[in-house]
């Protein structure tokens, strides 16, 4: 058994040592970088993906931060904590439901990307960094057109910018907070409007059980029916969606 193990051993160190004179032979380019200044930069398809991966690890915070996902969950969850279901509908429908409507609303938006800097790139007619630079103008024209005029002045102030020539020179370092910002405070308006009904209704079921002298008995128990029923006469849901997705087309 000994002398099986050292065998085994033996071979792999021999596998070992060949793997950097095959690698040195075929010669994978791990970066190549041709061209200079007056022709531009070409980079090789290993640092490509290298580059690709990067911007994959990052899809989460783009997509919580460029899109319309952001209003969409905030106004959700205030709406299921309105309700007072607990947690129905569970997360996972929560979040099925803010991606596929943001999906929806950013649609042309995403359109505008892929006949304009994914189809060209693929078809070899623009750069990676070029394409990159294209598809940033939808998302830019997006983000504008939801953020408040005050909130890109507040971070311009912050970041030390005195004036900004256009609203379409804005830097992404200042809108994309900006955007956030504007996001967070029209989902918690909408969420307010969403929650008033909600909160009339729990009030007259506590206000009604106080005067019959049950005091022991949880408002919310006798509340939810009739909050259940009202969402469901007045179609909730119809609504809800309805008004998240023309807050964005209206502005866009």
């Amino acid at each position: 058994m000994a002398n099986v193990i050292s065998r085994i051993v033996l071979l792999l160190t021999g596998l070992l040592l060949m793997l950097p004179a095959q690698a040195q032979s075929v010669g994978i380019p791990a970066l190549n970088v041709s061209g200079g200044a007056a022709d531009g930069q070409s980079y090789s398809v290993t640092l490509e993906i290298l580059a690709l991966m990067t911007v994959l690890t990052l899809l989460p915070a783009i997509l919580l931060m460029m899109t319309s996902f952001t209003r969409i969950i905030i106004v959700l969850a205030i709406l299921r904590q309105a309700l007072g279901t607990a947690s129905t509908p569970s997360n996972q429908i929560l979040l099925g439901l803010a991606l596929f409507l943001s999906l929806f609303i950013m649609s042309p938006v995403l359109q505008q990307v892929n006949d304009k800097a994914l189809q060209p790139y693929i078809q070899e007619q623009v750069s990676a960094f070029e394409a990159l630079k294209i598809a940033t103008v939808p998302f830019k024209t997006f983000m504008l057109a939801q953020t408040r005029e005050t909130d890109i002045r507040m971070f311009a102030d912050i970041a030390g910018i005195e004036s900004i020539d256009s609203p379409e020179s804005t830097p992404m370092r200042l809108l994309l907070p900006a955007f956030v910002t504007s996001e967070l405070k029209t989902a918690f308006q909408i969420g307010f409007m969403v929650f008033i009904p909600f909160v009339i209704i729990d009030l007259v079921v506590a206000s009604v059980l106080m005067s019959m002298g049950m005091m022991m008995l949880s408002p919310l128990i006798i509340s939810l029916p009739f909050k259940l029923m009202l969402f469901v006469l007045v179609d909730g849901w119809s609504l809800i969606m309805g008004t998240l997705a023309s807050s964005f087309l209206v502005n866009a």
